[in-house]
């Protein structure tokens, strides 16, 4: 069949809106009619060149949409209403029978290589080429196929635009805040970035009961938002960001999540993290870049400095758990939207993302 998707061809270009030939879902595999993608700066970074991927790729990993078509021995059914994640998880790895599905070893080895989980590639470009899957989902697409194990089906009067969040920014964010960092009642909690995964470890942090949430970014209404959004206190961001957090939570957060990428931002959060807490970080750097860190105070001060993908998360076990939190009020995840798109408007979209004036736009399809 065919189908419009935005294809990046190269580091540094805009993303070219094309029709493509998608080949039918394989065993194990759906074709979804996507509704609404998010626009993340896990995308930017493989634009911009920060994150090397294989190249031509249909871009966008944060998504929703409903199954139009199952391939043999699938589970789910036509009509089904599915969030798209980003990690396939095969179940059977020793990472996923271990419950850290984030980490399943074929499914980061199909999205290296720009495959699905079991090592297809269904896009084609009218010259033959056959261009990659961004991370299993490829979501700035009128139709997508994935493997079922990057899908968790949801109910069919959830708002598709909302919905696709819970596949990136809501399992990233909130998933950091509950299960990495775990915020337990009483904490002092500091995020610096907020962007869509940063504002969502505020809701999460929120929702877990943190007694203080400092939010930290260098953009004015992002902080006013993270207020609007449950934050007790806010700090611009810049070289005196550490004092601040540290002045505001009376000597330093208890669990600091660390969502900008950039490596002197994680060394600041380190630095505002009390003695005895914990710094969490699920940012991307450039593969290039390094931290330096005051090396006794990980004993001396029984520091806890640890990464988080996909928010630790299990997404059949989370996206439900993290949307009944949102439809009891606990979760307001729709706050965090900031436009809706077409899909011939994505690159004006990224633009906005990248100058900082948006935290999360969907295409809407």
């Amino acid at each position: 069949m065919k189908s419009r998707g935005a294809v990046l061809t190269a580091v540094g270009e805009p993303l070219s809106v094309v029709e493509l030939e998608l080949d039918p879902p394989g065993p194990g595999e759906l074709l979804v009619r996507v509704r609404a993608t998010g626009l993340c700066h896990s995308d930017l970074s493989v634009i911009d060149g920060s994150r090397l991927r294989p190249l031509p790729m249909v871009l966008g990993h944060e998504a929703a949409g409903e199954v139009v078509e199952t391939g043999p021995g699938a589970e789910f059914a036509v009509g089904d209403h599915v969030v798209l994640s980003f990690v396939p998880a095969c179940g059977a790895c020793r990472r996923c029978v271990s419950g850290r599905q984030a980490l399943c070893e074929p499914g980061a080895a199909a999205n290296r290589e720009g495959t699905l989980l079991g090592g297809a590639r269904r896009w084609r470009l009218p010259d033959g080429t056959r261009p990659n899957h961004h991370l299993g989902v490829s979501g700035f697409a009128e139709y997508t196929v994935v493997s079922e194990k990057s899908a968790t089906r949801v109910d069919p009067d959830l708002p598709l635009d909302v919905a696709a969040l819970f596949g990136c920014a809501v399992l990233t964010g909130t998933g950091a805040a509950f299960y990495s960092a775990r915020v337990v009642p009483g904490d002092r909690v500091a995020v610096f970035g907020l962007g869509g995964v940063g504002l969502a470890a505020v809701l999460g942090a929120v929702a877990a009961g943190a007694a203080q949430v400092v939010a930290v970014d260098v953009v004015e209404h992002k902080r006013a938002l993270a207020r609007t959004l449950g934050a007790t206190h806010d700090a611009a961001g810049g070289p005196d960001a550490v004092t601040a957090v540290r002045d505001l939570t009376g000597g330093g957060a208890d669990k600091v999540i660390d969502t900008t990428g950039v490596a002197a931002v994680l060394e600041q959060a380190y630095l505002a993290t009390a003695a005895g807490g914990t710094t969490v970080t699920v940012g991307l750097p450039h593969p290039d870049r390094t931290v330096t860190l005051p090396a006794l105070s990980l004993v001396a001060e029984e520091r806890t400095l640890k990464g988080s993908y996909l928010g630790s998360c299990v997404p059949r076990r989370d996206v439900p758990r993290f949307v009944d939190l949102y439809r009891a009020g606990k979760l307001p995840v729709d706050g965090l939207l900031s436009g809706r798109l077409a899909l011939d408007e994505v690159n004006a979209g990224f633009t906005r993302l990248a100058a900082g004036e948006a935290v999360r736009q969907v295409v809407v399809l």
